[in-house]
């Protein structure tokens, strides 16, 4: 059996969002691993996400396409590093898919799902290379987005 991966989370490179949602941590899951579900909630509004190809193995193809309000694209393709079902996701742009560097990492993530009395407690952290690639992250509005990506997660599997 594969040991679990181990992250230190490090405020000088990594960002995280922590919260409780009130849906059941398979739901959740399901968002984050079914490609028609992802595509529906994983890009802050009035962003959207066009395109999703996920293969749930190490080395698998994590490839999403974005698309902004004024025609901005971006087509992002990473790799995932490691699967435990309904529990935890870990990907990376550093590599491609059969663990292929790709010379323009910016990230590896980790989205942890771990069952509350009341829903799931969700983890998704962030880890970067270097401070100034977490500062250009959070520049970005890492919080802002990823919780609103979380909230629409929320908001989806509720409906469901």
């Amino acid at each position: 059996m594969t040991p679990e991966p181990h992250f230190v989370f490090d405020p000088a490179l990594d960002l995280e969002l922590r919260r409780e949602v009130d849906v059941p941590p398979h739901l959740v899951w399901r968002a984050w691993t079914e490609p028609a579900l992802l595509m529906k909630w994983f890009t802050p509004a009035p962003w959207r996400t066009t395109a999703c190809e996920l293969d749930l193995r190490p080395g698998g193809r994590f490839r999403t396409v974005m698309e902004g309000p004024n025609g901005e694209k971006n087509d992002s393709t990473g790799c995932v590093l490691y699967v435990i079902p309904n529990r935890l996701l870990v990907f990376t742009d550093a590599l491609g898919p059969g663990f292929r560097p790709t010379g323009s990492a910016f990230m590896a993530a980790s989205i942890e799902i771990t069952p509350t009395a009341s829903g799931t407690l969700y983890v998704a952290r962030a880890l970067h290379k270097d401070p100034e690639a977490k500062e250009q992250h959070e520049a970005m509005g890492f919080q802002t987005g990823w919780g609103t990506a979380l909230d629409q997660l929320v908001a989806l599997v509720k409906a469901m």
